[in-house]
C-alpha cells in the first residue's frame, strides 16, 4: 500500500527512484482559483516556470482556463470546492461539497467536478476544513479519485485532516501543501513566504508551495517572477505529478 506522505519527506523515502539529471532540490508551486478570470490570471500564464494550475469547475472560465494551461504545459487539477468551519457560503462556489450531503450526491458532485475540468491528473481542496476533517466525506472523495486514476493534493486547511490516513487506506497518492505564498494579501507577507521558501528549498529535497490568482493574484505572480532566479539556483520547478513516481506526467484521466 502507498504511504502518503508530504512532498518534504517524499524523496527521501522513496530514494532513487525520482532521480532526475540534476541533483536540484524541487519545488511543486501550486496556483489555486483558475476558473473565474480572476486578478492574476494573465500574469500567471505568463510566468517562465513549471508549476499546477488547480482549477475551479462550473466557472465562466473552468475550461477554457484547463485548455490553455493544457496547452502551455502545466499541469492541470480540479479545485474541488469543500465546507469550511468558517467563511462566506459564497466563497465556496457553485458544486460544493458539504458534510450534510448523502454519500451519494457526495459521489455524484465529486464526479461531476472532474468531467467539468479538462485534462485534469490531480484534485485539491478549495477552502475545506470541515470537509477535510471528516472520514466520511473524505473516503468518497478519494475513491472516485482512484477510480480516475487521481492523486489529491491536501492544502492542509486544518490540521484535523484526514486525507493522508485515507488516502493511504484506499491506495490513493496523495501530497501536502507545505505553505502557502499568500495567505495574507499583502506584498511584505507574500516577499516574506518567498523568502522563507527560498530557505527550506536548500535544505528540503521536494516542497509543495501554494499561491492564488484573485485578490493577491497580480502581487502573487510577481513575487514568483521577480524570485525565480534565485530559486532556480538551488532548486528545479516541477509539475506536482512529477513528485508521485507512480504518476506519469503523460497520464490523463481514465475512461
Amino acid at each position: 500500500m502507498k504511504a502518503a506522505v508530504s512532498a518534504a519527506l517524499l524523496l527521501t523515502l522513496i530514494g532513487p527512484s525520482l532521480a532526475h539529471a540534476d541533483e536540484k532540490n524541487k519545488i511543486a508551486l501550486v496556483i489555486d482559483d483558475f476558473g473565474n478570470g480572476m486578478n492574476g490570471t494573465a500574469q500567471m500564464k505568463k510566468l517562465p516556470i513549471a508549476f499546477t494550475a488547480a482549477i475551479m469547475p462550473f466557472m465562466p472560465t473552468t475550461k477554457a482556463d484547463a485548455e490553455a494551461m493544457f496547452q502551455l504545459g502545466h499541469d492541470v487539477i480540479v479545485h474541488l470546492p469543500m465546507e469550511p468551519n468558517q467563511g462566506k457560503p459564497e466563497w465556496l462556489g457553485p458544486g460544493a461539497i458539504l458534510t450534510r450531503m448523502s454519500d451519494e450526491e457526495i459521489r455524484s458532485r465529486t464526479e461531476a467536478a472532474i468531467q467539468d475540468v479538462p485534462h485534469a491528473v490531480g484534485m485539491n481542496n478549495h477552502m475545506g476544513s470541515k470537509a477535510t476533517s471528516d472520514p466520511r466525506v473524505m473516503r468518497i472523495v478519494l475513491q472516485v479519485c482512484k477510480e480516475h486514476g487521481l492523486f489529491f493534493l491536501d492544502s492542509r486547511t486544518t490540521h484535523r485532516s484526514v486525507i493522508s490516513q485515507i488516502g493511504s487506506e484506499l491506495d490513493v497518492a496523495v501530497l501536502r501543501n507545505d505553505m502557502f505564498l499568500d495567505d495574507q494579501y499583502s506584498a511584505s507577507h507574500i516577499a516574506g513566504q518567498i523568502n522563507k521558501l527560498t530557505a527550506e528549498t536548500g535544505r528540503t529535497p521536494a516542497l509543495v508551495a501554494i499561491g492564488h490568482v484573485g485578490p493577491p493574484g497580480k502581487l502573487t505572480a510577481a513575487a514568483i517572477e521577480q524570485a525565480v532566479p534565485r530559486l532556480r539556483r538551488q532548486a528545479s520547478f516541477v509539475h506536482l505529478s512529477e513528485l508521485l513516481p507512480s504518476i506519469s506526467r503523460e497520464r490523463q484521466i481514465l475512461p
